[in-house]
């Protein structure tokens, strides 16, 4: 099955699944959440661009995230230095907080930055249509038009990202740094893993570094 046969697949899946928004709690995640402002800053909007913006994140994909990490799944290799901080910190989380913290940043506002001008339109293009004769679908078939992602799939909202945490991420998929595959090819990062690992791959340093700007200034 190719990657886009399997992207259709999905879709097709999402629209017969029930909708799966978050269990938790708004107010308890503001409380639960303090400690990770020193990392993703104040709700969730993160003032240095080494460490995702959180604010307007799904909370399906929050909680995912966090599950990999408390389960040591997210591992991460040279490169990808989030496991080793953010390991530590789910452990401590249950069930229940990860759900109220998923909550809280899911319901609070992407601010973003700007898309650097010399690289954005190539970008964009990548991002809506892809390139079929690289094997390489459009961006927003997973993760929407304006990169506010799709809950039910599990696939994460983009819009407002920084640049630099995007390229590294791109990278870190591109390498195999973020999750480690089996000898079939499947992430233990799951099925998008999966397909992320794959479209990563086909990307060049520079298709990374437009789509990386272009993400960087979606609303």
């Amino acid at each position: 099955m190719t990657v886009t046969t399997r992207l259709v697949c999905l879709a097709l899946a999402v629209l017969a699944a029930p909708a799966s928004w978050s269990k938790g709690s708004i107010e308890d995640g503001a409380t639960k959440s303090a400690v990770c402002t020193a990392c993703h800053g104040p709700m969730g909007n993160s003032t240095n661009p080494q460490w995702p913006n959180l604010a307007g994140q799904n909370a399906a994909y929050i909680v995912g995230q966090l599950k990999l990490f408390h389960a040591n799944e997210r591992v991460g290799k040279p490169g990808d230095a989030n496991p080793a901080m953010m390991m530590p910190m789910a452990l401590t989380l249950s069930d229940q907080d990860m759900e109220d913290v998923a909550a809280y940043f899911a319901a609070q506002v992407p601010t973003g930055g700007e898309a650097d001008p010399s690289y954005w339109q190539d970008g964009q293009k990548l991002y809506t249509r892809g390139n079929s004769a690289l094997g390489i679908p459009a961006c927003a078939a997973c993760h929407g038009p304006v990169g506010a992602g799709n809950p039910d799939a599990g696939y994460p909202a983009l819009r407002g990202q920084s640049s630099v945490y995007v390229l590294r991420q791109l990278g870190n998929y591109s390498s195999d740094a973020r999750y480690t595959k089996n000898a079939k090819g499947a992430s233990n990062g799951g099925d998008n893993a999966t397909i992320m690992h794959t479209v990563a791959g086909r990307l060049s340093d520079e298709d990374m570094r437009n789509l990386a700007s272009y993400i960087q200034g979606l609303r």
